[in-house]
């Protein structure tokens, strides 16, 4: 099969748009139909039904489809076939851009360069001088450069820790992150202006503070759930042999709750956790493990029996989650945030409630 045709792609970048903003304001349509995602997205990876990654191009049929679909497109895989890098979802993108509130004349750092698309939508609407955009991956940052050329976009564009910003630019009045993180990066703070706004993915929610005097920020979390890409950091694996010689403890808290309702609060709780679960050959769930970076395990069987290791007790904070929430799913946008530039926490409702360490 042949490549699309420009004018294809053009017409499903224009419908892309439109439905992507259909049915609320938004400054970001022009640049939704303005920049090309195919040219970013050359190639995405995708799973068949046994689980192997599969490379698809503009030469596969349904290429350009996907492309303009609203959803989030893997690009990028390490030796062990994790997924390292992806296109976002569009629709998570623009509301993203909407709570940044970014209007010509701001200047905006970016964690998070990745493919590059988000960084060409923000200089196609406020222009490239105005756009400063890192990540830790050279070659990431080499080919979003190239194709930001070929779209006459040169925001600047750089390789480093993106948490350390970049102070030659600053001082910054908009910071967008597309990396997952525990907490908003300190340094960041001290490269904005008062009055700055930050949108940035805490835990597995989105964060929208407004900076003040003295490096102070408060806000909120947005309604949308959000699954970045952590930061690559280096921690211990988990110790799931360890378990194997640790007491059986007994919850009365489902295994499943740690995969949906009670996931964004745990994702405050214990930042930076990470999972797995495993399921019997019908694909029903048969357990869940969790793990910190310092080493600390846990498991938990679908029967009730949990095993823990390590210097924190994880399935102890299920515990406690779980008695604070005992219903539901708690609304993302009923949590917030308070900073200092020593401190930073989230809290549930109102200031005394329950409330968790960030920083």
């Amino acid at each position: 099969m042949s490549a699309p045709s420009n004018n294809t792609a053009a017409e499903l970048r224009a419908k892309f748009a439109a439905a992507l903003c259909e049915g609320h304001s938004s400054e970001w349509p022009a640049a939704f139909a303005d920049v090309p995602r195919e040219h970013f997205v050359p190639v995405f990876l995708r799973q068949d039904e046994r689980g192997r990654w599969i490379e698809v191009s503009a030469a596969d049929p349904g290429y350009l489809e996907t492309v303009y679909a609203d959803t989030a497109l893997t690009t990028q895989l390490d030796e062990h076939g994790v997924p390292t890098s992806s296109s976002s979802e569009p629709g998570l993108m623009l509301a993203m851009l909407d709570a940044l509130d970014a209007q010509v004349g701001d200047t905006v750092y970016e964690l998070g360069t990745g493919t590059g698309y988000n960084a060409a939508l923000l200089a196609s609407r406020l222009g490239s001088d105005s756009v400063v955009s890192v990540d830790v991956d050279p070659e990431l940052v080499r080919l979003a450069r190239e194709r930001l050329a070929q779209c006459r976009l040169h925001p600047f564009t750089f390789t480093g820790d993106g948490a350390e910003g970049y102070p030659a630019r600053a001082p910054y009045s908009r910071v967008i992150a597309t990396a997952g993180l525990q907490c908003i990066p300190p340094p960041l703070l001290s490269q904005v202006r008062e009055g700055a706004v930050i949108v940035a993915p805490v835990g597995f929610g989105v964060a929208r503070v407004v900076v003040r005097d003295h490096g102070e920020a408060t806000g909120r979390f947005l309604p949308t759930p959000a699954f970045f890409m952590p930061r690559r950091t280096t921690g211990r694996s988990p110790d799931f042999a360890g378990l194997e010689v640790q007491p059986v403890e007994r919850t009365a808290v489902p295994a499943q709750d740690v995969l949906d309702r009670l996931k964004f609060p745990l994702s405050l709780a214990l930042p930076g956790y990470h999972s797995c679960s495993w399921r019997d050959d019908e694909g029903d769930l048969t357990g869940v493990g969790l793990w910190v970076d310092d080493g600390s395990t846990a498991t938990a069987h679908v029967g009730g029996k949990v095993r823990q290791i390590g210097p924190r007790r994880l399935w102890d904070t299920v515990e406690e989650l779980a008695s604070i929430f005992p219903k539901g799913t708690p609304a993302r946008e009923d949590f917030r945030l308070a900073i200092t530039p020593d401190s930073q926490r989230a809290w549930y409702r109102v200031p005394d409630g329950p409330s968790w360490t960030l920083l």
